[in-house]
């Protein structure tokens, strides 16, 4: 098999804090091939976005990358100097930010801030004709008129499309789509996620799907990862994941969704608190609030194979689905 596209072991990413440094990502491992969409998942706070910020190097002072290897394409990210990661950001790797408002310059146009893109990776072509074809390409009505547009004459909507026509300016291998649906109506929506689908297949875009919606990942995302207070709990095949979790905390996610076939089944919310991270010790960070927690779950609990193609940080994986 060809070596994954990016590859990330052992990252660990803190912050500091009055109560002492804060592990907002904590032995992160996992894989991305090329072509290949991986739906990340969890409650908030649960390191998601911190994770893939570490990847691309933009956790800033006092935050830091504390250790791990991040390679991409063979070469280790965190080895690279600022120009070469600035270099290597937007053309290689692309974020689509959860909140374009805060993530668009207010005092530029759209069509500026995609030009600026094409143009600072030198993206052939022309630019304005490239601006108009990407705009037309994630829904936005009369895209050539509306490059003089500035984000506030955007709907909420459109300033989501326009953020991820930006980071698609560059026909970069890998996307980071932070929440990427959040403010779009179901039919664009799906314009959106079948575009990330088409470019999937044509360019071998790869794709990580940072999001709170689980039937976008059992949709899109062949492969899930699960997180959990800074750590990945679980990951594999989505459907087998879906269907039959390895590990309590996908399980208690999965009985607090209500289902088509099951209209009048009770939701069950899971019961307590997420650990502070500035104080959690080196067991299960689940434990406080599983109902299998053991004493044996006191101790370190390593992501460990839990089946075909399928990885799960319980030491009673197989007792977690009838």
């Amino acid at each position: 098999m060809s070596a994954p596209l990016l590859s990330v072991r052992g990252l660990r990413t803190v912050f500091p804090t009055r109560r002492g440094p804060l592990a907002a990502a904590d032995g992160v491992d996992f894989d991305i091939a090329e072509g290949e969409a991986l739906g990340v998942v969890g409650e908030s706070g649960s390191g998601k976005s911190v994770t893939f910020l570490s990847v691309l190097g933009l956790v800033r002072p006092p935050g830091k990358v504390e250790r791990g290897e991040i390679l991409f394409g063979g070469r280790d990210l965190r080895h690279l100097s600022p120009n070469e990661l600035r270099a290597l950001r937007g053309r290689m790797v692309a974020l689509a930010m959860q909140d374009a408002l805060s993530a668009l310059n207010p005092a530029l146009t759209i069509g500026t801030q995609i030009v600026e893109t094409l143009r600072a990776h030198a993206i052939p072509g022309d630019p304005r004709a490239e601006a108009v074809r990407l705009l037309t390409r994630v829904g936005i009505p009369d895209a050539a008129r509306r490059l003089g547009d500035y984000p506030h004459q955007f709907s909420g909507g459109m300033r989501q499309r326009a953020m991820i026509a930006i980071s698609l300016a560059a026909r970069p291998r890998l996307l980071v789509a932070d929440e990427p649906t959040t403010a779009l109506d179901v039919t664009i929506r799906a314009q959106v996620l079948d575009l990330l689908d088409e470019l999937r297949a044509e360019q071998g875009l790869a794709v990580a799907m940072i999001t709170h919606d689980l039937a976008v990942v059992a949709e899109r995302c062949p492969r899930v990862m699960v997180m959990y207070a800074g750590q990945v709990v679980e990951t594999g095949p989505t459907a087998e994941v879906i269907a039959q979790p390895r590990h309590p905390y996908t399980r208690g996610l999965m009985d607090s969704l209500p289902r088509l076939e099951d209209p009048d089944r009770p939701l069950h919310a899971i019961p307590g608190q997420v650990p502070d991270l500035a104080t959690v010790d080196a067991g299960c960070r689940y434990r406080n609030r599983c109902a299998l927690a053991v004493a044996a779950c006191a101790e370190p609990v390593a992501l460990a194979p839990a089946g075909d193609a399928r990885l799960s940080r319980c030491i009673r994986a197989a007792e977690v689905s009838p």
